[in-house]
């Protein structure tokens, strides 16, 4: 009885380990967030096994009947749509139950965007904070003043539409020189990395509207 978590690519199909491979071929069935985006990754690997959906919509409702299944002797692996579950997509919630059940756990080496956004980035790598993604609404003003005095750098996950609105806000909260970096489309084809500081950054994306998927990693306070 096992629940392997396996990193699946953030763009680019080739960033896939061979061990990945051999443990989604040989679970029982296969945990996706979304079994239409998965198809297109298990498909290009000749991976044939069961789907079922996992998301943060029905995980509560599933996760007991996921645990009795395990702890009858199935091996399930998970995957989201991009990067390592569990890293600002589902995850946490079935490994804790699998813990406190008696269910092994093993989390594979493999792709998320925001290390590789770290160490390109130009800043500070040796300490540093994820946040994943600022609040929406509620809180959001809190989230920004909590970061200003922060010494490590700070990697945050961001959305194309609110890219601009965040930079603006952090500019005005950590100060217009404080320098950051903005990671877009890591691994594919249009992936860029632009460095300045945060009004700059701010002002380039307003006349420059960006797309795709969004690291956005800023100096601590010195």
């Amino acid at each position: 009885m096992s629940l392997y978590l396996i990193p699946s690519p953030i763009g680019n199909l080739g960033d896939i380990t061979y061990r990945a491979v051999e443990v989604l071929k040989n679970a029982d069935c296969i945990l996706c967030e979304d079994t239409r985006t998965s198809g297109v990754l298990l498909k290009h690997y000749n991976v044939s096994r069961p789907l079922t959906p996992y998301h943060q919509h029905n995980e509560h409702k599933v996760v007991q009947h996921l645990i009795d299944q395990m702890k009858d002797g199935k091996t399930f692996a998970l995957i989201t749509d991009a990067g390592t579950p569990g890293i600002s997509d589902p995850g946490f919630l079935l490994v804790r139950e699998c813990s406190r059940n008696g269910v092994k756990v093993e989390c594979l080496p493999g792709a998320t965007a925001f290390v590789p956004a770290l160490v390109q980035s130009g800043l500070p790598c040796d300490k540093f904070v994820f946040e994943g993604f600022p609040p929406l609404k509620k809180g959001r003003q809190t989230f920004f003043n909590r970061l200003k005095e922060e010494e490590r750098t700070i990697v945050l996950y961001e959305s194309p539409h609110r890219l601009v609105k965040t930079l603006e806000e952090m500019a005005a909260v950590f100060g217009a020189e404080r320098e950051a970096a903005v990671c877009r489309e890591l691994t594919k084809m249009f992936e860029e990395t632009n460095r300045g500081t945060l009004s700059h950054l701010a002002l380039h994306y307003t006349s420059h509207p960006p797309k795709g998927e969004i690291v956005i990693v800023i100096k601590g306070m010195e």
